[in-house]
């Protein structure tokens, strides 16, 4: 049976590997355009209008899985006093630190992996933050929201905004997409070495990547035990993941698409 950290360790160099694709399309100039002028920088009005509720303003911030810093960047840009973005690709940090630079938005980020978080990370953090693309990497739910909840105070929040379990059925490459093409309990991980993009672009083969789905059940349980206390958990019909994924919008019999997961450490 292989180990988390080989799990890890394997997607960390398929996303540094997939880095170059990203950098291609990364407008520096518009991404600052948008930290400037809008309301809530890269966050959709749907979770932007969750963090309002929640507060920002005068908090001190962390988001896990931060990628090239964008959306850690617009909770600086929202009000936070202190802001973390912690991810484990250095090529995706790289391009983070470019953005802040360009921005002058204030934001500290660590390149580590969130199971073995160094020891000085700092446990008082009011407001975590884990946006789309995060939960289906991690190979142990209940290890990695033990370690979300540490870096949080007693009465801090926990603000999650994903692609629901359910869209994991569905492949929207497939001859009949709207078929599901694989079961929702298939908890197994997922071998691929295809670039990781966002935009349905493919490329080279890069280092072999892991992806683990997990059904809702095992993502509410593994933050229970971590000590956290569900606020509230909405399910919505829009997509916030690739744009190949659209074509499930709209359905007249609508599957749910993405969730919000709110929880306050105990």
């Amino acid at each position: 049976m292989r180990k988390i950290s080989e799990f890890t360790s394997d997607n960390k160099a398929a996303w540094n590997a997939s880095a170059t694709y990203h950098q291609a399309t990364l407008n520096i100039e518009a991404c600052v355009t948008k930290l400037r002028d809008n309301e809530h920088g890269f966050f959709d009005s749907t979770f932007g209008a969750t963090l309002n509720t929640i507060g920002v303003q005068g908090k001190k911030a962390v988001q896990i899985g931060c990628n090239n810093g964008r959306e850690a960047l617009s909770l600086a840009k929202m009000g936070a006093t202190s802001v973390l973005g912690i991810d484990q690709s250095d090529a995706f940090l790289a391009q983070a630190e470019t953005l802040k630079n360009a921005s002058g938005l204030e934001c500290q980020f660590l390149c580590a992996d969130i199971y073995h978080l160094p020891p000085q990370v700092d446990g008082d953090f009011d407001l975590g933050v884990i946006t789309i693309g995060v939960l289906n990497w991690m190979p142990d739910l209940e290890r990695f929201f033990e370690a979300v909840a540490g870096l949080l105070v007693s009465g801090g929040t926990l603000a999650i905004y994903e692609t629901h379990p359910v869209l994991e059925m569905f492949d929207p490459a497939a001859p009949d997409p709207f078929t599901p093409q694989s079961s929702y309990f298939d908890t197994a991980p997922h071998a691929s070495e295809d670039p990781i993009t966002y935009d349905g672009s493919s490329g080279e083969n890069v280092p072999v990547s892991w992806w683990f789905s997990h059904t809702m059940g095992a993502i509410i349980t593994a933050a229970i035990k971590a000590g956290l206390q569900i606020e509230h958990l909405t399910e919505y019909p829009h997509s916030n993941r690739e744009v190949q994924f659209d074509i499930y919008e709209g359905c007249h019999a609508q599957v749910p698409m993405c969730f919000e997961l709110v929880l306050t450490k105990t």
